[in-house]
């Protein structure tokens, strides 16, 4: 059936909220009508039988979210995620869309790699996909050559973390900023800073750093002064530059509030910084150890109020799930990263019923805002002539506390366990295609997901 009418939603896009309808024919939103107009036509599904009516129940109704941060692992390290697994964690969640990390085995140095992952995204993602191309003291050729209509970007460590991608050569940093045609993504820690911190807590410590001093190990001056860096970069080549992940109340002072059209310089965060602080690792330990690492609630409080002044302009997960038994060990011996793609979009709807953000707002940081930042042709919004891809949300649908036990990610267990999460996805469309209906239910055989295009 090729034609779908969404009706009964609070449709929650582009800064309001309305009652309505939508009408997606093939893989495209072909009308967006008022509940009034709906209500006027009186439409049934004997009226319509070529037509799949799908009643929101009076539930949200949003642009999926696109996730432009994530660690899908694959290729080289499958044993803790690949395209398959984590693109169906992602549409359990709500998110349709993802950009994926170049820190693999091998490496996405390289067009070539770039087209291979492409390659697999389409045999097995049931998400729409999208890559970054990933800097290096030696690849500067390849960032130029990249094609960046079909890449995202590129992405630049300044410190080092998962694969070590680390780039440390000053005259390279400078053509990178000058020189490269698209969208620079910085991982911003200082590598110098980190190093004098591990040693110095080595000596105080005993030679092993309790999980809970990750904060001290990869402290806030890392962050702050790797984002400076950055920052002055971008301002003296007019360089357009996105900071990944932001931890700390400090380095807010390098971006401006307001909507993110006309910047040059952005900023994300996302949900472990906005929901955790330097006190959960007492309860989660290793649970919760990222780089850059989670910090005070003084951090997480200032990171809430920059999200809704639009200092920061996009929440993504940085999703990057190992096993368990990887989070075994101290603060240096502990893998960093966790999964994050099935529960962000709840997470931060939880904050919406708290009071802290707005519906509006968790729909313009998840949704309408990264599809603006890279120039994502016809997706992030509810609009005609868009790519439908749709999630109903549920609100207040959830009574039961997160539990690993839900978790779709092939590494098993979430952060977010034991918490509650109000909001639930009730259904989740890609390219006009039903994919997700709840109940930890994806049609895997439906091959609707495409790459994402990219106006820089």
């Amino acid at each position: 059936m090729s034609r779908i009418v969404i009706y009964n939603a609070l449709i929650v896009d582009d800064g309001r909220s309305r009652e309505g309808y939508v009408v997606v024919e093939d893989a495209v939103i072909t009308k967006v009508g008022t509940a009034d107009e709906w209500r006027a036509m009186e439409v049934t599904e004997t009226d319509c039988p070529d037509t799949m009516l799908i009643d929101a129940g009076g539930n949200m109704l949003i642009p999926g979210a696109i996730d432009e941060h994530v660690h899908f692992r694959d290729p080289g390290l499958t044993q803790k995620a690949d395209m398959a697994t984590e693109s169906i964690a992602a549409v359990a969640g709500g998110v349709t869309s993802f950009i994926d990390m170049p820190n693999t085995r091998p490496a996405t140095v390289t067009m070539e790699a770039v087209e291979a992952k492409m390659a697999r995204a389409a045999e097995v993602s049931v998400a729409n996909y999208g890559f970054f191309i990933g800097a290096t003291n030696d690849n500067l050729d390849q960032l130029l050559d990249a094609d960046y209509t079909r890449v995202a970007g590129v992405k630049l460590f300044l410190g080092s973390s998962t694969g070590n991608m680390l780039v440390d050569n000053d005259s390279t940093l400078d053509r990178i900023f000058a020189e490269v045609p698209a969208l620079i993504a910085v991982h911003a820690e200082s590598e110098s800073v980190i190093a004098a911190s591990r040693e110095r807590l080595l000596k105080e410590c005993g030679g092993s750093i309790p999980v809970m001093r990750h904060p001290d190990v990869r402290p806030r001056e890392a962050c702050v002064e790797a984002t400076r860096h950055a920052v002055e970069l971008a301002g003296r080549h007019g360089s357009r530059l996105h900071v990944m992940h932001i931890s700390t109340a400090d380095e807010l002072e390098f971006f401006t509030p307001g909507p993110i059209e006309g910047k040059r310089i952005t900023a994300e965060t996302c949900p472990q910084y906005l929901t955790f602080d330097r006190g959960d690792f007492e309860r989660l330990g290793a649970r919760i150890k990222c780089n850059p690492a989670i910090k005070e609630r003084s951090d997480r409080d200032a990171l809430r109020v920059a999200v809704a002044d639009g200092r920061i302009d996009v929440i993504a997960t940085d999703h990057a799930p190992h096993l368990l038994a990887d989070k075994e060990g101290d603060a240096l011996t502990a893998a960093s990263g966790m999964p994050m793609v099935q529960f962000s979009l709840r997470a931060m709807l939880a904050l919406a019923a708290d009071g802290v953000l707005t519906p509006e707002q968790v729909v313009e940081k998840m949704c309408n805002n990264p599809a603006r930042l890279y120039g994502i042709d016809r997706r992030g919004f509810v609009r005609e002539g868009y790519y439908a891809d749709l999630v109903i949300v549920d609100p207040d649908g959830c009574r039961d506390d997160v539990a690993d036990a839900e978790v779709m990610s092939r590494c098993g267990w979430t952060p977010m366990a034991g918490r509650h999460l109000p909001a639930v996805v009730k259904m989740t469309m890609v390219n006009g295609k039903v994919v997700y209906r709840g109940g930890n239910r994806v049609d895997t055989s439906t091959r609707a997901a495409m790459p994402l295009k990219f106006n820089h």
